[in-house]
């Protein structure tokens, strides 16, 4: 299969608007044309000053091919902003499809994309590298159009005039050319891939050790603590100094050669000038030349920095392929729907990628509807695992997970969505009114709905003390909730979605004991006659389950009652003695 060029992705990117980036190509390159034709009124204005002087009382066209000089360039300037024009309308619409596009691919992908990607890296993909799409497309696509055309223009010129001094003017333009291309060859490229993989491992770091601040300051630590962070600096600081290093002496030759154009024509004139064979038509085209060599300059580098861009944009839209060609969850045209909200897992085995080992073995268990089961055991035993796989974060690696006596991989996303509701340890809301954060769960909702389910999830004095009540825009005017507040109102936002199968992801981890009492009360409210998945450390908060399963190392260890449990001996009932001793540790008391 042939593979797409840069701009076939872009334009595939624009629909229509590609004819608008098409038309800015063609409207630079008059433009540049038209920049020309002053050149030509000045070298007529330096050819009539030289024959009427010194009385330049007989100069009659001056005023004349003056005015046309501006004419030309006044009409080259609108052509140029009528480019630009189209080229940023056209650009806008790629960097928009890009960022819709891919957001709505990557809601589709199971969860351990993020994790493998990183949030911070992400960002910069979905943010940065569509904005290097704009600007390539927006400027330098249209000012890469005229650099093409002013060179075919200037040659022309270059050589109508006088063709020896034009064949000079040319010389160091071969030379910085070749010196160019070296610095943007394969080689660049590659560099160009290394520098943007600097930046996104920065970014990434970054975002990582912001998100640990707190941990930094209650712990006294400084930056140095994040390890990763300093070294993902202290590596790009190591490349761009090589690099630099490296492209020194040619960036120096290049600078230096292209504008020295001029030099070599002074250079040639001496020359001739001890031979006698200066004449006023070659003095005349000397100045016009000198006048129109340093465009020979601008429009080099004007080709140099499009090729330097066109290599970030080949890279950045590498990167966005790599996050567009992650494939998400495969769904089935089968499209049943749940009897009711019954879970049978059947042994379900389940391994992260590029990991050897299960997170999930062997795992076979009945929830009933309507019977409310609780998760235990140490940390990385394959909770939290096992509750994402029923919800179908992920898909198992083998066996298979019904809901309603059917294979949650045959159920339709949007039918499942509404069958199951997921309620974190760590609720998010967005900046947005409080009303619009529960209206999530349920877009066609009326605000005597959301505010029902907000009275339900014990809300209510949360609301009272808001400056604008429910329409209170978190975030804004230094409005912001606690753990166990932003719990209640995600709570508020599963009362309203009303889904029959709901998990609880140590929904009460971040709470304190004022608030952890109010969303115990909201937990009951949300929990009646629906089907309740519950991952627990306080393990109070599990002892009227009708079922606890006790897990370990991504097996079943255990499963009953509390009361069975307890009277085991086993697993449980260790951490249960655990618990218990913990509760009751006061600050002063030294240990037996």
């Amino acid at each position: 299969m042939k593979k797409k060029s840069d701009m076939s992705k872009l334009f595939q990117y624009a629909g229509k608007y590609k004819y608008l980036s098409i038309a800015s190509w063609i409207l630079s390159g008059v433009s540049a044309f038209f920049a020309l034709v002053p050149f030509i009124y000045i070298w007529k204005i330096i050819k009539e000053v030289l024959k009427v002087a010194p009385d330049f009382s007989k100069a009659e066209t001056l005023s004349y091919n003056g005015w046309m000089a501006v004419l030309f360039a006044v009409i080259s300037m609108l052509i140029y902003i009528g480019a630009l024009m189209c080229s940023h309308i056209a650009a806008f619409h790629v960097q928009a499809q890009i960022r819709s596009r891919a957001m709505h691919h990557i809601v589709t992908l199971p969860l351990e994309f993020m994790d493998d990607i990183g949030s911070g890296k992400l960002r910069k993909i979905i943010n940065e590298c569509s904005a290097d799409t704009e600007t390539y497309l927006a400027h330098q696509l249209p000012d890469k159009a005229g650099a093409i055309a002013t060179p075919i223009g200037l040659l022309i010129l270059l050589l109508i005039f006088d063709w020896r001094l034009g064949l000079l003017s040319l010389l160091p333009v071969v030379i910085a050319f070749i010196i160019m291309s070296m610095m943007t060859g394969k080689e660049m490229q590659q560099k160009m891939t290394e520098y943007q993989n600097a930046l996104a491992e920065m970014s990434s770091e970054a975002v990582e050790y912001v998100r640990g601040i707190p941990v930094v300051k209650t712990f006294g630590q400084s930056v140095f603590s994040f390890k990763r962070l300093k070294n993902s600096i202290d590596k790009y600081q190591k490349w761009t100094i090589a690099y630099t290093k490296q492209l020194m002496m040619p960036m120096v030759l290049y600078t230096t050669i292209i504008n020295a154009v001029f030099t070599i024509l002074i250079a040639v004139t001496l020359i001739i000038s001890e031979k006698g064979n200066i004449t006023a038509d070659f003095l005349l085209n000397l100045l016009f030349y000198i006048i129109i060599t340093p465009i020979i300059t601008i429009t080099l580098n004007k080709i140099m920095y499009s090729s330097e861009n066109s290599m970030i944009v080949s890279d950045a839209l590498k990167r966005i392929d790599s996050v567009m060609e992650i494939k998400p969850l495969p769904q089935s045209n089968n499209n049943k729907y749940p009897v009711d909200n019954s879970v049978i897992l059947d042994d379900v085995i389940f391994r992260y990628p590029n990991s050897e080992e299960n997170a999930l073995s062997h795992i076979s268990l009945k929830i009933n509807p309507g019977e409310h089961i609780a998760l235990v055991g140490p940390s990385g035993s394959g909770k939290s695992t096992l509750a994402a796989v029923v919800a179908r974060f992920f898909d198992v690696t083998s066996g298979k997970i019904l809901i309603g006596g059917v294979d949650i991989r045959d159920i339709k996303k949007d039918d499942l969505m509404n069958t199951v509701s997921f309620v974190f340890q760590d609720s998010k809301l967005i900046k947005a009114s409080i009303l619009e954060n529960v209206r999530m769960a349920k877009k066609n909702a009326s605000r005597e709905e959301v505010m029902e389910a907000l009275h339900k999830a014990q809300c209510d004095d949360i609301i009272s003390k808001l400056p604008n009540g429910v329409d209170t825009i978190i975030g804004t005017n230094g409005t912001y909730l606690s753990g166990g507040e932003c719990q209640r109102i995600s709570i508020a936002r599963a009362i309203l979605k009303d889904a029959p199968i709901l998990i609880l992801d140590e929904a009460t981890a971040f709470a304190d004991p004022d608030n952890e009492v109010k969303v115990q009360a909201a937990f009951e409210e949300l929990s009646k006659g629906k089907t309740v998945i519950m991952i627990a450390h306080r393990l109070s908060t599990v002892t009227s389950a009708d079922c606890i399963y006790v897990l370990k190392d991504g097996c079943v260890f255990e499963s009953g009652t509390h009361n069975k449990l307890v009277s085991h001996k086993g697993l449980y009932a260790h951490m249960w003695n655990e618990y218990n001793h913990t509760a009751k540790w006061k600050v002063g008391e030294k240990n037996a």
